[in-house]
């Protein structure tokens, strides 16, 4: 591929891993907003035909929600380093490769940013889904919610999506709580499987970022070996190799 070719794929893979992480801290966000508003509040429960009723705490005494920070961080740092510092990166290389016939040394550091940006939203992914499968078979004992109500319910430990995938599996008197939980359901999956493609995302700007920089020192080399001895390379650099980041 030529390199031009290449600069503009790694735009366009920069752009979609903007797009994509701020899509993850939105999804995040919303969950986190619904636990300290509806979804920490009690959840009415009908205990039998007799029309007795309990209130549920809206969260369980035993929350995880590592999960969720970890996935914030990785968004958060796709959203400023590897987004904005990308932006800065590549105007900088461009000037440094076109002035001076070299690559900046904050173009190196965000290489190395993209890859470590990757390795952090490859850890959200495994850490929430093994979570999530590890506590995905646990159920709400009936018996044992009512006697701790109004008390947080006591046993084992839940992630977000598990408690109330479960709390809206009871018989809730309202049923506008239904719908409540199923919406919210559906964000708190959907930033769960939206770390997929956003690791996907993160490792082909990671890999074209990496490529492209070995591919420019390589071609320095080879163009310093042709050079007339004591003739700096800076002054020869051809204008196809210093112009191509804004081709």
């Amino acid at each position: 591929m030529a390199s031009s070719k290449l600069m503009k794929v790694i735009y366009v893979a920069l752009f979609l891993l903007y797009i994509d992480a701020a899509i993850s801290l939105s999804l995040v966000s919303s969950m986190v907003a619904f636990l300290h508003g509806r979804g920490g509040q009690p959840f009415e429960v009908r205990q039998d035909l007799n029309g007795s009723s309990f209130n549920l705490p809206g969260e369980p005494a035993h929350l995880l929600t590592d999960h969720g920070h970890t996935t914030n961080g990785a968004g958060g740092t796709g959203i400023v380093l590897v987004w904005f510092g990308g932006v800065l990166a590549l105007w900088l290389e461009h000037r440094s490769r076109a002035k001076y016939g070299k690559s900046s040394p904050f173009y190196y550091l965000w290489a190395l940013i993209t890859i470590l940006s990757w390795l952090l939203t490859l850890t959200a992914l495994i850490y929430t889904f093994v979570l999530t499968n590890r506590h995905s078979n646990q159920r709400i004992l009936m018996s044992l919610a009512a006697s701790y109500s109004p008390r947080p319910y006591p046993w084992e430990s839940w992630t977000p999506e598990n408690w109330y995938t479960e709390v809206n599996k009871l018989p809730l008197v309202h049923a506008g709580d239904h719908d409540t939980l199923r919406k919210k359901l559906r964000l708190m999956r959907g930033w769960r499987y939206n770390l997929i493609p956003f690791m996907i995302l993160g490792f082909i700007l990671m890999a074209l970022v990496v490529v492209e920089l070995l591919r420019f020192r390589k071609s320095r080399s080879r163009k310093e070996e042709q050079q007339p001895f004591g003739q700096p390379y800076g002054a020869a650099v051809s204008k196809h190799e210093s112009a191509h980041l804004v081709a």
